[in-house]
């Protein structure tokens, strides 16, 4: 359970000054604004939760069910929902908008995206492995390396690091510092990085782990 959370959009990366001169580096996020499009409850869903929607779409880009799940809260089409399980859902019903000034300077928060893909890549890159020598008569410069015993037992464990798919996984960042809230144009500056591509779809929820 969290204490509060928010969609966002990331905006890209820059770097601000403090009061001491010191160069911070900070992700520019779009925090919202987000509509309520459904409260959940223990005693309707067996849960408590608010369902989040963040960004403007045509009807013709959306499919039925979804057409149905915002006309019955009378609202206007949103391209992204999230669901975020709050504490205190007395104080929010369906309707009500949420923008970046739920967030504080000095806050602690987690980012939550899907990270960059990578494609196909092998165990060097993948999973920081060292190569081999790389004089010619080596034969044996970036391969993933014995692949085990012989006949016994004669198969590949689970768990071997291997090349396969790397990236575009979801991927929490903990404990963010809120450097600047900017109301007048709806955006966060979050010091370090998060995950994925400029343009990403982030959840945006308060630090479950901050240092008290």
């Amino acid at each position: 359970m969290i204490k509060k959370g928010l969609i966002g959009r990331k905006v890209g990366m820059t770097q601000i000054f403090d009061e001491k001169g010191n160069v911070i580096p900070v992700t520019v996020i779009e925090a919202g604004p987000c509509i309520v499009a459904q409260v959940k409850t223990i005693e309707t869903d067996g849960y408590n939760a608010i369902q989040l929607g963040f960004g403007d779409v045509k009807e013709k880009h959306i499919n039925k069910p979804e057409r149905g799940h915002f006309a019955k809260a009378n609202l206007a089409y949103k391209k992204h929902l999230r669901e975020f399980r709050i504490e205190d859902i007395q104080s929010v019903k369906v309707g009500d908008e949420i923008k970046a000034d739920i967030f504080q300077e000095g806050e602690k928060i987690d980012v939550q995206g899907i990270s960059k893909g990578k494609g196909f890549q092998g165990v060097i890159k993948r999973h920081g492995q060292h190569r081999g020598p790389m004089g010619h008569g080596s034969m044996y410069h970036r391969r993933p390396g014995s692949m085990g015993s012989t006949s016994t037992p004669g198969r590949v464990f689970k768990g071997k690091k291997l090349p396969g798919h790397m990236g575009k996984v979801t991927v929490t960042v903990q404990n963010l510092d809120v450097v600047r809230v900017d109301m007048d144009k709806n955006v966060i500056l979050v010091k370090g990085s998060v995950p994925g591509n400029k343009g990403a779809i982030l959840k945006i929820k308060s630090a479950i782990k901050a240092s008290k």
